[in-house]
C-alpha cells in the first residue's frame, strides 16, 4: 500500500513536543513551547507551534512561511523594525534573519520550515 499524499494538519492526532528557547537567548519572562510537528522529510517540516508569554533572541538559518492563528506577537529584526502578528497575519522568515520574538498574548502559529 503507498503513502497517502494528503495529509490533514490535525494536531489532535499528535503528541507536542514541549521545550523553550535557550537559557542564553532568554530576554525576559519565562515563554513555554508546544510543537505539533506534523511533516517532517526532506529538509521540509510543517506543522503547528504555540509559544506563552516571554521574549528571546531568534536567528534564521532556514527559511519559514508563518500563519498566526491566535494571540499576539511582536517580531523584532536587527536594525530594523518592530512588527506586531495577530490572528490572520502571514509572513516569511528569510535565513540570515536576526532579531527577538515576544509574545504578549500565547501565540499560535501555522508553520512551514525549509532547510
Amino acid at each position: 500500500m503507498t503513502e497517502p499524499k494528503f495529509l490533514s494538519v490535525d494536531i489532535e492526532s499528535f503528541e507536542p513536543e514541549l521545550g523553550a528557547p535557550a537559557p542564553d537567548r532568554l530576554i525576559s519572562g519565562d515563554p513555554k513551547f508546544r510543537t505539533w510537528n506534523v511533516e517532517e522529510r526532506d529538509g521540509l517540516y510543517a506543522g503547528i507551534w504555540e509559544a506563552t508569554s516571554g521574549k528571546w533572541r531568534i536567528e534564521y538559518d532556514e527559511w519559514e512561511f508563518c500563519h498566526i492563528l491566535s494571540g499576539v506577537s511582536v517580531i523584532a529584526e536587527e536594525g530594523g523594525e518592530a512588527r506586531t502578528v495577530k490572528a490572520g497575519d502571514s509572513f516569511v522568515l528569510r535565513p540570515g534573519f536576526r532579531g527577538s520574538w515576544e509574545v504578549l498574548e500565547t501565540t499560535r502559529k501555522e508553520y512551514v520550515i525549509k532547510l
